[in-house]
């Protein structure tokens, strides 16, 4: 999906309509931003951009993606539409990203869901395969068991060090 619901313009004029003398103002910012509204869901991320005089773009990467909430208020739920927030790490406590005008949230948010898992695992198996060498993976339990090797030596180490002096 490239561009938001049809039904998201509705909904913005709708909420614009609760302040009246606003609402030539913000009916006009409202519609340019639905019409220049797009995302993009590529393998690395997903990129929303908007504006025509000021031109926004945000790019998140899936594997910076923390927290996914579906959100929408009573209108977009009339409407039949809804929000997804991702979160990043970035360390504020707003949505990195709104992702607007959805009518299949959980397909969507299942998708990011499955991107997340995905390039989280990708570097956990490279973490492991770092470990056992170029091409290997390592069983958990051989990974531990080479973890308490190690903890072993540098116990070893420690005592001969402490003992010199």
């Amino acid at each position: 999906m490239e561009r938001p619901d049809p039904r998201l313009l509705t909904c913005y004029l709708l909420g614009a309509l609760v302040v009246p003398p606003a609402f030539p103002f913000l009916a006009v910012y409202l519609y340019c931003r639905y019409h220049t509204l797009r995302y993009r869901f590529d393998e690395s991320g997903i990129s929303m951009r908007w504006g025509i005089l000021f031109r926004r773009e945000t790019v998140v990467n899936y594997a910076r993606i923390q927290d996914i909430q579906i959100r929408a208020n009573i209108l977009e739920r009339w409407l039949g539409l809804a929000r997804i927030e991702l979160q990043t790490a970035a360390g504020s406590s707003s949505a990195e990203m709104t992702l607007e005008g959805f009518t299949n949230v959980e397909a969507v948010r299942d998708f990011l869901y499955s991107r997340m898992r995905g390039a989280r695992g990708d570097l956990s198996e490279s973490r492991v395969a770092v470990l056992g060498g170029e091409g290997a993976t390592v069983p958990a339990e051989s990974l531990a068991q080479i973890l308490q090797e190690v903890a072993s030596e540098l116990r070893a180490i420690r005592e001969k060090l402490e003992s010199t002096r």
